[in-house]
């Protein structure tokens, strides 16, 4: 039968990983906050070369670039990006669930995959298309 020492540990245990968990929790918190407000403040950047670009190509007398014309879709290349540490396993099993869907909607196109990240590239590798690793930068 288990002592009562034994439970005391347990119970310290439990609350050394419960503090853990909470740190982390914030630390990741205060890391996201961070990374939204750089996205906030990238967006007045984003407008302004949105309409650079529109203004270049208004006063183009060709506009018909080889690289801006419409193609049908025949080969189709996914970058699945993947976290490679921490607490993102709901964050990566539903990138590749995504990326599973994805590629069955898309019958009849040459398809291939670049897993980016520490997921494995098997779910990947036995579809209609080929399946290249990356190396991670």
């Amino acid at each position: 039968m288990a002592a009562l020492l034994d439970f005391r540990r347990r119970i310290r245990s439990v609350k050394n990983t419960q503090q853990v968990t909470k740190a982390m929790k914030f630390v990741s918190a205060a890391r996201l906050r961070r990374a939204q407000e750089k996205a906030m403040e990238a967006r007045p950047y984003a407008g302004a070369i949105t309409l650079l670009v529109r203004s270049v190509a208004s006063r183009m007398e060709n506009p018909a670039h080889p690289l801006l014309a419409r193609r049908t879709e025949e080969k189709i290349l996914l970058v699945l990006a993947t976290g490679d540490r921490g607490l993102c396993g709901a964050f990566n099993a539903n990138a590749v669930r995504r990326a599973v869907e994805f590629l069955r909607s898309q019958s009849g196109k040459q398809l291939e995959v670049i897993p980016w990240g520490a997921r494995d590239a098997t779910p990947f590798a036995a579809r209609n298309g080929t399946c290249r690793r990356s190396t991670s930068a």
